[in-house]
């Protein structure tokens, strides 16, 4: 069985979607018996509801297209006041934080061996590489966020989390 509002495997004996809290047809009323739990504390709420071209994982997947879309979605309603968007909006900007960090220290670095024959070789292949391993954590990251998943960065996760339901 699919959920209706997120299309994800669900249940049959589910009242609630596991994934977006979402109410599912056919289901059994809650409490009715069934002992499912209650939907998760980050899903959606039923007030909270997105224009109907944008959902909640199509703003947090294009919350990382650039820094811009994730102010935005931390700016404007309905989106700042929905956990998952925030989420991925805040761990999006420390995302960019990080790596503008992580390519000015190289950068640093290759300006003092610069007199070092061959290095200028050595820190291309740095910037290269850097590059590349952001460019595949950032489309991974883009997949798992407009599939809905709640991917944590070792580090940025664990901030980005904190603001999101703080």
């Amino acid at each position: 069985m699919q959920c209706p509002a997120c299309h994800n495997q669900v249940s049959p004996e589910s009242a609630f979607c596991n994934h977006c809290g979402a109410t599912l047809k056919g289901a059994p009323a809650p409490g009715a018996g069934t002992g499912s739990p209650p939907p998760p504390a980050y899903a959606a709420q039923p007030g909270v509801a997105t224009s109907p071209g944008l959902s909640e994982n199509g703003a947090a997947a294009l919350s990382y297209v650039t820094i811009i879309p994730a102010i935005i979605f931390l700016v404007i309603e309905p989106y700042n006041r929905i956990p998952f968007v925030r989420f991925h909006s805040w761990q999006s900007i420390g995302l960019c934080v990080g790596a503008t960090v992580l390519q000015v220290l190289v950068s640093v670095g290759e300006g003092m061996m610069h007199f070092i024959p061959g290095a200028v070789y050595l820190f291309l292949t740095v910037h290269f590489a850097i590059w590349l391993g952001l460019f595949a954590l950032w489309i991974m990251i883009i997949l798992k966020a407009s599939r809905g998943e709640w991917y944590k960065l070792p580090v940025i996760g664990d901030f980005a989390e904190k603001l999101a339901r703080g």
